[in-house]
């Protein structure tokens, strides 16, 4: 038996394993571009210009960093923290902050805020238009927050979470059901219900679980871009 490729065989392993190292890097370093240009093309797709689509993207870029707190209230023991930042999970578990014996009820800008916004923005030309379109509107948006208030769970350190990627695909597939013809209004109903899903359904619907759990900060939103507020609306337009 001969055991002469063995010592060429071992020598290339490290190799591989640098090379699936950088492939790894230049991955991650080109998804926040890859998820900029997604999202812009998908705010397009609300009659949004490009320049103001690439601002919007870049304040919930920016602004998924930036919390607003709304409420707090005392706990009797130090509650866990998951930190989070632009693009989600930060830490590998909960960190024990041990000065903070309260739970602060926060809303993030990029995450939660300008979603809404957005959502706030198409709803004018919905309602104007005939009663068809705003019944359309109602019973899809209805839908996704019933389905998201019945999938979302409070976890512990980290508020209420929620598949991601459900609410898009209830508030496509409603609409594409009820919306079946080339409706101009289609991806503005799709996108409005994506985002009212998460915020109303998930969020709104489960503040009072947060009695029940221990968290030190329930920020809506607070996943940042890659949050279920964002996710939702997003992946809705695009798919509408």
């Amino acid at each position: 038996m001969s055991f002469g490729p063995q010592p060429r065989i071992a020598g290339a392993l490290p190799a591989i394993g640098c090379i699936g190292l950088f492939l790894a890097l230049m991955l991650t370093c080109l998804m926040p571009l890859v998820m900029f240009n997604v999202m812009q093309s998908a705010l397009e797709r609300l009659h949004l210009s490009p320049v103001m689509a690439t601002l919007l993207v870049m304040g919930i870029f920016i602004g998924s960093v930036v919390n607003f707190p709304v409420h707090r209230f005392t706990r009797p023991d130090p509650q866990p923290e998951v930190m989070l930042g632009p693009f989600g999970y930060v830490a590998l578990g909960p960190q024990i902050r041990n000065l903070r014996r309260e739970t602060v009820i926060a809303v993030n800008l990029g995450g939660c805020i300008i979603p809404c916004l957005i959502a706030v923005w198409q709803m004018p030309n919905l309602l104007q238009a005939d009663s068809a379109v705003t019944g359309r509107l109602l019973a899809v948006s209805a839908t996704n927050i019933a389905a998201c208030y019945l999938a979302a769970r409070p976890v512990a350190g980290v508020g209420i979470m929620m598949p991601g990627l459900l609410s898009p695909l209830v508030a496509v597939g409603m609409t594409w059901l009820l919306c079946p013809e080339a409706m101009e209004q289609r991806v503005s109903i799709a996108y409005v219900s994506g985002i009212a899903g998460p915020v109303i359904g998930a969020d709104l619907l489960h503040l009072r679980d947060i009695l029940k759990v221990p968290v030190g900060m329930l920020s809506i939103g607070g996943a940042g871009t890659f949050d279920g507020i964002v996710l939702s609306g997003i992946l809705a337009a695009l798919l509408a």
